[in-house]
């Protein structure tokens, strides 16, 4: 390889990382309860973030919020959000906890460094379903 191919690959390497920040490629990274509370309000409709817990991957969280839960999944360049409504079910995971999404889209999330007790606690912060309209009482 002589010396112009290698200078023209670095500088094709360099072009390509600098388009990866402009197009903000690597912003998906849920990595402080802030961003995963701006992550949720932004992608579901009218929900307004309270508490959250981060997985200390920065690949997953879960928001509590008005009458709901969001768990958060980042996958590639995005981060897919989902609406829960408490209980939550919960498994275990080597370091952390398994939520189960009922989604076939989003799956599974892993939140590492995150114990059950802590969901648990999200989830109690949350007010009663009674109070909301259509609220049957027999789910």
């Amino acid at each position: 390889m002589s010396e112009e191919q290698i200078v023209a690959a670095l500088i094709a390497i360099l072009t390509l990382a600098g388009v990866a920040r402009w197009m903000r490629l690597g912003e998906s990274r849920i990595d402080s309860a802030a961003k995963a509370r701006s992550f949720a309000e932004e992608r579901l409709a009218g929900f307004v973030a309270d508490t959250a817990l981060v997985s200390s991957d920065g690949t997953a969280a879960i928001v509590a919020g008005n009458g709901g839960i969001a768990l958060l999944k980042r996958r590639g360049a995005k981060v897919a959000a989902r609406r829960l409504i408490p209980p939550l079910i919960l498994g275990p995971a080597i370091e952390g906890v398994r939520i189960e999404s009922g989604d076939p889209g989003i799956g599974s999330v892993v939140l590492l460094g995150v114990v059950a007790e802590q969901v648990r606690e999200l989830e109690a912060s949350q007010p009663s379903l009674r109070g909301l309209v259509g609220y049957s009482g027999n789910a």
